[in-house]
């Protein structure tokens, strides 16, 4: 089940040899003065006893060929002073310039992610079951990938397609070849590794589980795994047939095999993460001690790798963090996670020692570099966004439903917006299709980027609401999910709004149809939030009682500053916002029977 990947970046200028005619004993004093870097081209018997290998990383780029825009575009970035900074970073045009520049120079250098490359991806991809994205990941060099939970959205066929290429089998082939022939998608270049996804009944890993890089005499192993809870946040038809493995286990299993093949320098790509105390991506991860700047599962996943892996690439937080989390056997080993999006990458060095073939641990470096977008784009990811973006058009123009009236959401300028209510009532409905059980949405109004205008953007004529003016309200691509909270949670979540990182800027939560309270903002803190008028359905919130809640991934994540929101149980993952937004629009709403907007008086505002 191995892979060998062959770098296919030839011709890269190689290190120079130190003190060529010097002495053993010279060259090793001249290492000792050197820096890392320099000490370990280290010439040993007229060949290089060591060797850095660049190690370039990303994770949960989710199709995120053009920019991402809004808060999702942006990285925190920490300052010497201690203050916060934001800035735009990411897309694939800036994403390919800035690996492109940093390989510069390093003559073994390799690109691995940590999975959900594709899924919930934005409309560019998306629409074209990710094709894009694996031709973006192509030109961009990529080694290596794990697979991550949004890989397996629809279905492992769909996945192995992604793999080895074919036209999709309802949708056929996206693109006309020169004869006007249908267009073959060619599949992913790189390796997508699955070592913990096993086949039912075969119980053999669907994909490869490790593949093996070699360079000049250099190999390193990568063995890529996704988090075991997987079937739990992927519809069921997505993981149909397959048995997902514990993450520690798998991972030791197969070091010992790649040992026993000579393969002593391993890198694990596993999509399961942390969360850092803070969201800056420059945070110092080792602070005030090696991996006490981190929580979460990989903590105790790493803990739990063997000392035979020597480095772990992480994802699926969409966190970012660099962080020194001790082996089994107590040393030091890199973890590192780079955000989501394409708007963070790392560079990691990792210390090959040609006589044991192994990392020196001791010698690792690690950082997570912005990817922004002050740079030049790369000439052929800008050809490739537009040439599919051409393709997207027809969609994009396509009617969903009708409006009898603009429907105001990000520029409506009051708390609860009309186009706010419409979206909460939309993930009600679709979370409903999905549990019947469900009581009440929630929508972070961060997350709606645009209103809905009554006239014609084209020529689709007034009303008319297209997929793309959609789109445009809801570009993020969350997933909508349903988690249980008690009602004293509940209460909290909202009291929130207007409290500790959202008491100077208050957050207010846009809430579905039956759900009703007094925001008193004559008040301060979380006082604003008149707790027994807490009403749904005009019954008033039991604290004991368990609700059903739908609301995004951001929110269901703790994103926005609602941590109690991150704390929800009996998680369930529905469609992607932009599908139950649209099939609301689509279900309720024709030429002759337009939707009017909400009346947004569902929080009664005490100013």
């Amino acid at each position: 089940m191995s892979a060998t990947r062959q770098p296919r970046r030839p011709g890269r200028r190689a290190y120079r040899v130190l003190a060529a005619a010097a002495s053993l004993a010279t060259v090793g004093a001249l290492a000792a003065a050197l820096p890392a870097s320099a000490g370990a081209e280290h010439a040993g018997g007229g060949k290089k006893r060591t060797v850095d290998v660049q190690l370039l990383s990303f994770n949960d780029f989710h199709g995120n060929l053009q920019p991402p825009a809004g808060s999702s575009g942006q990285v925190t970035e920490k300052q010497a002073d201690g203050t916060e900074k934001k800035i735009d970073a990411g897309g694939a045009e800036y994403l390919a310039t800035s690996l492109r520049t940093a390989r510069k120079g390093h003559p073994y250098s390799v690109t691995a992610a940590a999975g959900d490359l594709i899924g919930a991806s934005p409309l560019l991809s998306g629409l074209f079951h990710d094709e894009p994205t694996v031709e973006a990941m192509n030109k961009l060099d990529l080694d290596v990938t794990s697979v991550g939970n949004h890989e397996f959205d629809e279905g492992a066929k769909e996945l192995a397609r992604m793999q080895n290429g074919g036209c999709h089998p309802k949708d056929g082939c996206f693109e006309k070849d020169a004869k006007g022939q249908g267009k073959t998608f060619e599949g992913a270049d790189y390796p997508y590794l699955a070592a913990n996804v096993t086949d039912e009944k075969s119980g053999r890993p669907i994909l490869k589980p490790y593949s093996v890089w070699k360079h000049k005499g250099v190999k390193i192993g990568f063995i890529g795994v996704t988090l075991e809870g997987t079937p739990d946040i992927v519809s069921a038809d997505g993981v149909k047939g397959l048995k997902f493995h514990d993450e520690i286990e798998t991972v030791n299993k197969y070091a010992k095999i790649l040992d026993k093949q000579g393969v002593k320098s391993i890198v694990t790509l596993i999509h399961e993460g942390g969360s850092p105390a803070s969201q800056a991506y420059n945070y110092d991860c080792d602070s005030p001690g090696a991996g006490d700047g981190i929580s979460g599962p990989i903590t105790t996943i790493a803990k739990g790798i063997s000392p035979k892996v020597d480095a772990l690439v992480t994802g699926h937080t969409h966190a970012a963090y660099v962080c020194t989390i001790p082996d089994p056997a107590g040393n030091p080993r890199m973890v590192t996670s780079a955000s989501s999006f394409g708007k963070l990458y790392t560079d990691t060095t990792l210390t090959y020692d040609r006589r044991t073939k192994d990392i020196v641990r001791t010698s690792v470096r690690s950082a997570n570099h912005v990817v922004s977008r002050e740079q030049a784009k790369a000439p052929d990811m800008t050809s490739l966004i537009q040439r599919w973006d051409k393709l997207a058009a027809p969609v994009a123009n396509k009617p969903v439903g009708y409006i009898s009236a603009d429907i105001p959401g990000r520029g409506a300028g009051v708390p609860e917006s009309p186009l706010g209510d419409l979206i909460a009532d939309a993930q009600l409905a679709h979370a409903k299709s999905v549990d019947p059980e469900a009581d009440l949405a929630l929508m972070n109004p961060g997350g709606i980027r645009s209103d809905i205008v009554y006239k014609a953007s084209g020529s689709e004529g007034d009303g008319v609401v297209t997929y793309g003016e959609a789109f445009t309200v809801q570009p993020f691509s969350n997933t909508v999910n349903l988690v249980d909270l008690t009602g004293a949670q509940l209460v909290t979540a909202l009291k929130q709004q207007v409290s500790g990182p959202n008491e100077a800027s208050p957050k207010i939560l846009q809430i579905s149809d039956g759900l009703t309270y007094t925001l008193d903002m004559t008040r301060t803190g979380a006082d604003r939030v008149v707790a027994d008028s807490i009403k749904l359905n005009g019954k008033a919130i039991d604290p004991a009682a368990t609700y059903r809640v739908a609301l995004n991934s951001f929110l269901a994540g703790g994103g926005d500053g609602f941590p109690e929101l991150g704390k929800g149980t009996k998680p369930l993952v529905g469609a992607d916002d932009l599908k139950a937004f649209n099939d609301y629009l689509t279900a309720n709403s024709s030429a002759d029977r337009p939707i009017a907007p909400p009346k947004a008086d569902r929080i009664k505002i005490v100013k």
